[in-house]
């Protein structure tokens, strides 16, 4: 893949003048919801998770050039709003004049590593509120796993319900990302996507925070969506995970969730970063068709 983003230059930059962060936050231009009330996210917070692998292969998302390039190609295509990220790498595309005129999202609970023996220790280690509006982001994402084996469930839950409440009062989006989730093993721990599982995870998650006004779900697709979307009010951004079986199929049923009243958009990451063929554009250019199709 050709290099499109300059990483020694933005190396250089951050060791010769750090302060050019807050200023490029300070001068970049905010982006907005479109007219049609949809959006397509790109998502690119899996790494400070410690979660690298894309269909099998484990170091997948290793490589930060990589990394940085997909993600260029994808913002510059037509139909994508924003994109979804740690500080780090939103820093990086910051610097390199790719966040303007975009939906910026920061991520803000990182803490529970792929794997670990506390892995469903989802602590704030990311963004925090007061530094997202000091920035000038759009919103935060919170992970809010729900465990009833776990007792760490309690504090993550308190943890994301001050995060709902703090994002509503300074007037940003609040994007909760709920699952009802088991341990199998030390090092194992599995979502389930079960249509009542979800469907569960909705109500938790949507009565989180002093208030609900400006919250949005990310849920992942299960069968019987229309069920499962029926479950909420809140808007709903579809998520795409590490992506199993044909694009064709993937495609397919992110269309089919779609067309559900609360579903307004999709946020994906390695589905559309990483397609089989290696054609970003493309499996780009497929999702912005399912999300906003001829109104953009």
């Amino acid at each position: 893949m050709t290099v499109i983003v300059d990483t020694v230059a933005i190396t250089r930059r951050r060791i010769a003048d750090p302060g050019a962060v807050g200023d490029a936050w300070a001068s970049r231009r905010r982006g907005g919801i479109p007219d049609d009330g949809r959006l397509l996210l790109i998502a690119a917070d899996h790494p400070a998770r410690g979660a690298l692998a894309v269909r099998g292969d484990g170091a997948a998302m290793a490589s930060r050039t990589a990394l940085l390039d997909r993600i260029a190609i994808a913002l510059g295509r037509p139909g994508v709003d924003g994109i979804l990220g740690t500080a780090d790498i939103l820093e990086d595309l910051l610097l390199a004049g790719l966040l303007e005129d975009k939906l910026v999202i920061g991520s803000m609970n990182r803490g529970g590593l792929q794997g670990a023996h506390f892995e469903l220790d989802d602590r704030f280690t990311g963004y925090d509120p007061q530094t997202i509006a000091a920035n000038g982001l759009d919103g935060g994402k919170m992970l809010t796993r729900i465990c009833y084996e776990d007792a760490g469930t309690v504090p993550t839950l308190e943890a994301c319900g001050h995060a709902v409440t703090e994002l509503c009062s300074r007037g940003l989006m609040a994007m909760v990302e709920p699952f009802v989730t088991v341990r199998r093993s030390a090092t194992l721990v599995q979502n389930l996507l079960d249509p009542d599982s979800v469907i569960t995870s909705v109500h938790v998650a949507a009565g989180l925070g002093a208030s609900s006004a400006r919250t949005w779900l990310k849920l992942p697709v299960v069968p019987d969506m229309a069920r499962v979307l029926d479950a909420t009010t809140l808007p709903t951004l579809i998520l795409g995970g590490d992506p199993v079986g044909e694009p064709a199929q993937t495609y397919a049923e992110w269309g089919a969730a779609l067309q559900c009243p609360s579903a307004a958009g999709l946020v994906v990451g390695r589905a559309l970063l990483y397609p089989p063929d290696g054609d970003v554009r493309t499996a780009v250019s497929t999702a912005a068709e399912l999300v906003h199709g001829g109104s953009r």
